[in-house]
């Protein structure tokens, strides 16, 4: 993908060294991760979140919808993968502590959010490749600084109510956007 093309502009699909150097702040031993990646760039990883970043895990097409909508607010998402169907959204450290209590809060009545799931601290997720694509691994939007702007939860409250607005005003059924 070029970098003004597709969905997601201003951004590829390869992790940058600044981006690859972000990510690996996220382990206990950043220069041993960096090590590994520099023999294996193709091969996912598994990182812990809750200190650089936290995760908000969901379907892929709700993932889409949360996708689109945060770009069209202007914010757009900051680090975003896909790993085996499903959306990967690295957010703010504390989102994933966070987000549920508001989403629960939020009066959505008969508009219920799919699933979806929270990594922090103590949790660790596994990250696509920093070069290409492993199997059902691939970034969408992937780290390109050392301080990539990452969304807080009440950023990621209000697209997700735009993302079930918009599903119900185009008439998905609960199913269509990952229930």
């Amino acid at each position: 993908m070029r970098p003004d093309s597709g969905p997601y502009p201003r951004h590829t699909e390869y992790v940058t060294p600044d981006g690859a150097a972000w990510l690996a702040s996220a382990s206990a031993f950043p220069r041993s991760v960096q090590a590994l990646w520099s023999v294996r760039p193709t091969a996912p990883s598994v990182l812990p979140c809750g200190t650089a970043f936290d995760v908000v895990n969901l379907s892929v097409v709700f993932g889409r919808v949360v996708l689109e909508q945060l770009w069209a607010a202007g914010t757009g998402s900051g680090p975003a993968a896909v790993h085996r169907g499903r959306v990967l959204l690295l957010v703010a450290p504390g989102v994933a502590q966070r987000l549920p209590t508001l989403l629960a809060w939020e009066e959505w009545g008969h508009r219920p959010v799919p699933p979806l799931m929270c990594h922090g601290a103590g949790d660790a997720v596994t990250i696509p490749p920093l070069q290409g694509a492993a199997g059902q691994s691939r970034w969408l939007v992937a780290p390109d600084s050392r301080q990539p702007w990452l969304p807080g939860s009440d950023v990621l409250l209000w697209a997700c109510v735009r993302a079930v607005r918009a599903a119900a005003e185009t008439d998905f059924s609960p199913s269509a956007v990952g229930c």
